[in-house]
């Protein structure tokens, strides 16, 4: 097991739950205690006393809030094939390991039956949904049932696996709908509802505080390779299938997208975790509107100085004498950049971005990825001991300022992969006329849906040979029909698969 596994496991998305699971579950929490040696008597103490206090004006909020939030919050059943794709279960399992001991079973589920199911919140009267990506991810069929029962099949707009946010939309009007609140306003301590279907038990509402906020615990590196954390954390309960889920203020308002615990046994041990409903809004507002999520980027590739190992490392392969601390140290800067173009440089130290101050990775992450392209952002950083501010404009990945639609993106970025030439030595020692290595294969792509991961060789698309990046461009750039892509897997084994080219 890695050290980033190793390192993943105590957190864990809370969507996705079978039925053979909640089987389990069931079981596993019916086992008695026997220990013989356990009291339940304990010697008087006078100087005790019961923890609890009025509740009444409280009380009358919650059943508000309650009624309020109960018929905007959705179950989503996923349907996929698992005999062609990592199953939903094995990602639960990946992330929770296994609490019932031993390896997790490969059952084929059948066709009428969802593979996962999580929870969705109704956000406008004519039938947009949210709810987390990992909810969604490798559905060949989602299905939508409201608190009333009603059944809807929902059509996915959009998911962004570096919020862990996705955006369905089902054929109704006139549904019960949450408003977003504005999440800066939250404050540690206050009031909160967790709203969900957790273990398949539908319209549940638990309650607890904000316990923390911007939160970021290594979870989403694992769908996208520029991940954004900065979670409300809550203590109220939530459980597999809660994920996608309400978190609301005492006035039914909402303040965040329920997605992770964090749990050794894959079940609730005291905190979760919610996507801000400021980052939440941002990210369906440019998918509605762009049809994908329009993200501003600095330009550079950073070293976090609060992760000690990932300092001791950069340490040891570059021969230097950084010190771990608060901060973003940056290594390089990006050509054409909005960094370089401000003046920042290699061995620079980001503390503050805005008001926004940044003490690791994901402080900076967030405070640039929730912005957009051409948007302006005042960058503090330390140089030589010496503090600066300075004005950056964001910039895309491909270092542009304007927005994009889904027709201005380049054929890899439609299909979520970049490709790299194989050696004509690689060729001859395996036999092969053609190929090329699949490399940052997007999670959820088109690519990834047909089960092309990293170092995988694609040998042929649309049966003709591919040598190049160029030579796929060549063949999808302007195709709409159905793409047919001939790879080789990690095991030598030669598989033909197929996508609708978006």
């Amino acid at each position: 097991m890695t050290d980033t596994l190793k390192k993943l496991i105590p957190y864990a998305v809370v969507g996705v739950i079978s039925g053979a699971t909640t089987f389990g579950a069931i079981n596993f929490f019916n086992v008695q205690n026997e220990d013989s040696q356990f009291s339940y008597f304990a010697p008087k103490n006078s100087d005790a006393k019961y923890a609890s206090f009025n509740m009444t004006g409280v009380g009358d909020d919650f059943v508000k809030a309650s009624k309020m939030t109960v018929p905007a919050v959705v179950s989503i059943k996923n349907y996929s094939n698992r005999t062609s794709q990592r199953s939903e279960q094995d990602l639960f399992d990946q992330f929770f390991g296994n609490p019932f001991g031993g390896q997790p079973k490969q059952q084929q589920v059948p066709k009428d039956m969802p593979s996962g199911m999580g929870s969705g919140v109704i956000i406008s009267p004519d039938g947009y949904i949210i709810s987390n990506n990992h909810v969604i991810a490798g559905a060949t069929k989602l299905e939508v049932v409201l608190s009333n029962k009603k059944s809807y099949v929902a059509n996915l707009v959009g998911t962004d696996p570096t919020t862990d946010i996705a955006l369905l939309k089902i054929e109704e009007k006139g549904l019960p709908y949450l408003n977003f609140a504005n999440s800066d306003n939250v404050e540690v301590g206050q009031w909160v509802l967790a709203v969900g279907n957790p273990m398949g038990l539908n319209s549940t509402v638990t309650a607890g505080i904000v316990s923390a906020k911007g939160r970021s615990i290594d979870l989403l590196s694992q769908q996208s390779r520029t991940p954004i954390e900065s979670f409300i954390q809550t203590d109220a309960a939530i459980n597999p299938g809660n994920s996608g889920g309400a978190l609301v203020n005492p006035n039914g308002e909402l303040i965040g997208i329920n997605s992770a615990i964090s749990s050794k046994t894959g079940y609730y041990e005291g905190y979760g975790f919610a996507v801000p409903s400021n980052l939440a809004r941002k990210v369906v507002e440019d998918i509605k509107q762009f049809g994908l999520v329009q993200r501003g980027f600095l330009g550079v590739e950073t070293l976090d100085l609060s992760d000690q190992r990932q300092v001791a490392n950069y340490n040891q392969q570059r021969k230097t004498n950084l010190k771990a601390g608060e901060g973003v140290y940056i290594i390089n800067v990006s050509e054409k950049g909005g960094a370089e173009s401000a003046g920042l440089r290699s061995g620079d130290v980001i503390t503050k971005v805005d008001n926004t101050a940044v003490s690791s990775y994901y402080d900076l992450s967030f405070a640039v990825g929730s912005r957009r392209p051409g948007d302006k952002v005042a960058v503090t950083y330390l140089r030589n001991g010496k503090s600066n501010t300075v004005n950056v404009t964001l910039r895309d990945q491909k270092g542009g300022t304007s927005f994009r639609s889904k027709a201005d993106l380049t054929v890899t970025e439609k299909i979520g992969s970049d490709f790299e030439p194989l050696s004509e030595r690689f060729k001859t020692d395996y036999g092969l006329n053609s190929g090329v290595i699949a490399k940052n294969v997007a999670e959820g792509s088109e690519m990834a849906k047909i089960g092309v991961v990293d170092n995988y060789i694609v040998i042929e698309v649309n049966g003709k040979p591919v040598n190049s990046q160029k030579d796929v461009e060549k063949i999808l750039q302007g195709y709409s029909g159905n793409v047919q892509v001939k790879y080789v897997d990690e095991y030598g084994r030669i598989t033909t698969r197929g996508f609708k080219m978006p």
